[in-house]
């Protein structure tokens, strides 16, 4: 093993010595913002060595990484990396000075720039590198930094730090501690340790390492030895760590009643050996071991072209990173990026003109996995570096010795104990980074509106961008979105037997999982797995709602069925017929034709035939007569009749306004036979999404319709359509198309497209699930997940939001779900019917009442029996051409009646001629007044 990283070391000497470049390859220029010496513009890593002639200035460590990458990748690659730094003169140091800096290095073609260190320095070079869409790489500590489309930083981020810190607190069972700070920036860092230690119950006591002109830092230590306290957290810069420690042994502190953890992952580059016999147990971590393979082949190589006294034991954190940055950056330049896309742009601070290819480059790295100096070089789903490993080392009589490892996922291992996090679970989820692919399908992945610039995962918003989210909040893991721009769900070749489509780039391991409205089938399962359904669904028919028919010649009728006409015909016959009946055996309706003869000789009756027939008429039509009925019967009945009429009369109004506000649809079909069988004769076209779940549901069918409809997809393409909206589009544009989906993708639409709607059941049952590859270790913990947000009811929550509330949701429900007014039936106005039926019943039995009380009277008056009355009543009532009846008059008998009665009865007799009167004036009576 030795031999081989021998020679690779002596070939990189010889090449690093060289520096021999190839004049066909392109020239891409990585700028460096650094201020730790004068201002240089060079090419190479020839500086004055720093005050330590033992360390690397980060202007050597960026020249030597760039000259080192330029070696290995000498005979594979295109390009050759050449580093160009500028370092601002010490008086003219500061934000302005570096904005200056970052534009000099833009305007000569730089397409990434390294640093600065500065807290100020690296806004204002954010700042400009994300307006003109340059790479920014920084490889200092940064608490949660805003998340720019650009920026990339090395450092292991704040919260995984803070992590292993409580990791080792809790591996010695602190139950308090004091904290030692340097100041506002270091006790920011610390911030997430205090409350982890506050929510564990451990007490802890804060004190800022205060310099005092006498005695510098011991004050401060020396209130931590009053207080009581053994065990203390010192986080302070690595130049005065090494002071800090000394003068806690000179205040008596550096005994083996004290431990000390120092949080500086540079705590192995001080001189550690004052305190090796000092019994303090003194804890620390670091980020990448110096007596690692690749470690040491970079130590020889520095020390063979850069600087001969270099000592990798004494490298600084910051150092090593900006190697691995420029190692990782050339890299993926050089795999993901063509030479078109690094073409030299025009591209300056005082332009409007940006790059092409910062926001790729930034994008590649931190989706990237890459080993380097400091391990395993990953970032999580927000850009943070995540996933490495710490080194647990502590101060003992031979040196500084690792005693334990800690790992993002894993949690702190040592010789001795287990300290696990959270994430305990060999096959959990925890702090794993997922590239997740999708596609811009409404409304599982949307580009998210804003009026400021968005990047990353930021851009995009939907149901499955926050099904994700929720999965990963109750897993722990990252994730990174990659966005699959032809939309395809994934199809097998039967030629290639490969699967294109996002189900192939999860098979060929570009994405680790896939959610979109991907549907779960037996061929796509026999590929890759899936989690549980998220969503339940079926094959449906989205089409254009049924047009409206145009209205009848009597369309004035269709408020009422026909049997309600019938019913109200015959209601209106019996009625007027019950009035000619009733009138005529109620006494009181035989009234006296001339008031002014108190005794007349005969009686007539308004309620003929035809008066009772126009009688019924008025009323039905709400205009009235000059008729009234006068006997409680016939008022009775009019009464009824009335009422029948107000309500049929206001029912038929209400509905007539229904009727003439919306007209009748013309369905051309109602499910998917009656879709097939009409198709011809409406001119009915049909489609689905091409390549997709649906299409491949009716291939596989014997059913004659479902063939039948296969068929004609694989002869019609045109009628396919690569995304749903297309087919929405087409099913609402013109002529009779329909388009089968997904009924929730249906719902969806028709909540939006109030033209449209479903038809049909379901013609089959299945549902959306996330894909991964064969055999994925986490999809258990995924399908869990989602059936706690099944019981939960979060995810009937996020369905409401994305498909009733949210990008114009809940529009059509206030439509309403349909404008078609119906007839009504006799069950509808039924009640009116018996109402006036029982009336009428109960004015035929008044009317009987009344007539045999008024023969009684009559029989009384004229002094006949009652049975002699009843059928001169009876004789009377049963001749229906004459609407008049002799008047009886007092004292008259059967038979012989008196000389008054004579004449009454000589005038009833001739009552269709001229009468003489005894008295007044003659009036004439013709036929047709007698018999009205």
């Amino acid at each position: 093993m030795w031999c081989v990283w021998t020679i690779i070391f002596v070939v990189a000497t010889q090449t690093l010595v060289l520096r021999g470049q190839d004049a066909e390859k392109k020239t891409v220029i990585l700028g460096g913002v650094f201020s730790d010496h004068p201002s240089r513009s060079t090419s190479s890593g020839d500086d004055p060595a720093p005050d330590n002639e033992a360390l690397l200035t980060d202007e050597q460590a960026f020249m030597f990484a760039v000259d080192f990458i330029n070696f290995e990748m000498q005979s594979n690659s295109f390009f050759n990396f050449q580093g160009l730094v500028k370092t601002p003169e010490y008086h003219t140091k500061g934000p302005f000075q570096a904005m200056l800096t970052t534009c000099s290095l833009i305007s000569e073609h730089a397409v990434a720039i390294f640093g600065p260190k500065e807290h100020e320095d690296i806004d204002i070079v954010q700042s400009i590198c994300d307006h003109k869409d340059i790479a920014h790489v920084i490889t200092r500590w940064m608490y949660k930094p805003p998340y720019q489309r650009s920026i990339i930083n090395f450092y292991p981020h704040s919260e995984y730090l803070t992590s292993a810190y409580f990791s080792v607190l809790t591996l010695w069972e602190w139950k308090s501690f004091t904290l030692f700070y340097e100041d506002n920036e270091s006790l920011l860092r610390l911030g997430d340790l205090l409350n982890l230690a506050k929510n564990s119950g451990i007490v802890v006591s804060v004190k800022q390492l205060s310099e005092e002109e006498n005695d510098v830092y011991r004050a401060s230590l020396k209130q931590g030895v009053r207080s009581g306290e053994r065990n203390f957290v010192i986080d302070c810069k690595i130049e005065i760590l090494e002071e800090v420690l000394r003068q806690a042994q000179q205040v008596g502190m550096m005994t083996s009643h004290y431990n000390y953890f120092i949080t500086n992952l540079d705590m192995q580059t001080i001189d550690l050996e004052p305190f090796q016999y000092s019994e303090a147990n003194i804890t620390g971590i670091r980020i990448f071991d110096p007596e690692a393979p690749l470690v040491r082949i970079m130590n020889m190589t520095i020390v063979s072209t850069v600087n001969p006294n270099f000592d990798v034991h004494q490298m600084k954190t910051e150092t090593a990173l900006i190697i691995d940055a420029v190692n990782v950056v050339a890299k993926v330049i050089d795999s993901k990026l063509s030479f078109s896309e690094v073409e030299s742009t025009n591209v300056s601070c005082n332009s409007l003109k940006t790059s092409s290819h910062g926001y790729s480059i930034s994008n590649h790295v931190k989706t990237s996995k890459n080993l380097g100096m400091t391990g395993v070089i990953e970032f999580d789903g927000d850009g943070y570096r995540s996933n490495f490993n710490l080194d647990v080392v502590e101060v003992r009589e031979d040196g500084i010795v690792k005693i334990g490892t800690w790992n993002s996922s894993k949690g702190l291992i040592t010789s001795e104990h287990v300290v696990e996090n959270v994430y305990s679970d060999p096959d959990g989820l925890r702090n794993k980074s997922f590239i997740v692919i999708t596609c811009l399908t409404d409304p599982y992945c949307m580009l998210k509106e804003s009026s400021v610039q968005l990047f990353g995962n930021d851009r995009f918003e939907g149901f499955a961008i926050d099904l994700i989210h929720e999965l990963a909040v109750m897993e722990g893991f990252n994730y990174t979105f990659l966005i699959r721009d032809d939309k395809t769900n994934g199809a097998k070749n039967e030629t290639t037997q490969k699967w294109s489509g996002m189900i192939g780039d999860v098979i060929e391991g570009t994405a680790d999982l896939a959610i979109t409205d991907l549907t779960i089938n037996a061929e796509r399962e026999e590929a890759v797995d899936f989690t549980s359904p998220f969503m339940n669904l079926g094959i449906s028919i989205l089409a254009k709602k049924p047009g409206n028919a145009p209205p009848s010649f009597f369309s004035f009728a269709d408020p009422f069925a026909l049997d309600t006409w019938t019913m109200m015909a015959l209601a209106y016959c019996c009625v007027f017929v019950s009035f000619f009946i009733l009138s005529r055996l109620c006494q009181d309706e035989w009234t006296n034709p001339y008031p002014c003869i108190e005794e007349p000789e005969f009686l007539i009756n308004q309620f003929t035939f035809r008066n009772s027939a126009w009688f019924a008429v008025g009323s039905l039509l709400q205009q009235g007569t000059e008729i009234a009925p006068i006997a409680i019967a016939t008022r009775m009945l009019s009464g009824m009749w009335w009422f029948f009429v107000l309500i049929m009369v206001s029912t038929y109004t209400a509905n007539l306004a229904a009727f003439l506000a919306t007209e009748n649809p013309i369905h051309l079909f109602t499910d998917v036979h009656s879709l097939v069988e009409n198709m011809d004769k409406h001119k009915i076209r049909l489609g689905a999404k091409l390549e997709g779940a649906t299409e491949t549901f009716f291939k596989g069918k014997d059913d004659p319709t479902y063939q039948a409809i296969a068929q004609y997809m694989a002869t019609h393409k045109d009628d396919m359509v690569r995304e749903n909206k297309y087919g929405v589009e087409m099913a609402e544009g013109e002529g009779n198309y329909a388009f089968f989906m997904e009924s929730i993708s249906i719902e969806y639409e028709t909540q939006r497209h109030c033209g449209l709607q479903q038809y049909g059941k379901l013609l089959d049952d299945k549902g959306y699930g996330i894909a991964m590859r064969k055999n994925s270790t986490y999809r258990k913990k995924l399908s869990t997940a989602i059936l706690k947000l099944q019981a939960s009811g979060e995810l009937d929550n996020l369905k409401r939001k994305w498909w009733e509330e949210k990008r114009g949701g809940g529009v059509c429900s206030l439509v309403g779900e349909s404008n078609e007014a119906d007839s009504l039936g006799l069950q509808n106005v039924q009640g009116v019917f018996y109402v006036t039926i029982f009336g009428t019943i109960l004015a035929a039995f008044l009317v009987v009442i009344e007539m045999l009380v008024a023969t009684l009277r009559i029989s009384k008056k004229a002094k006949i029996s009652f049975k002699e009355a009843l059928r001169m009543e009876m004789t009377a009532f049963l001749n229906f051409n004459s609407n008049v009846k002799p008047a009886i008059q007092e004292g008259s008998k059967s038979g012989s009646k008196s000389s008054r009665g004579s004449k009454c009865s000589r005038r009833s007799k001739s009552s269709n001629n001229n009468m003489t009167r005894p008295y007044g004036f003659i009036p004439t009576i013709t036929k047709e007044e007698l018999r009205d």
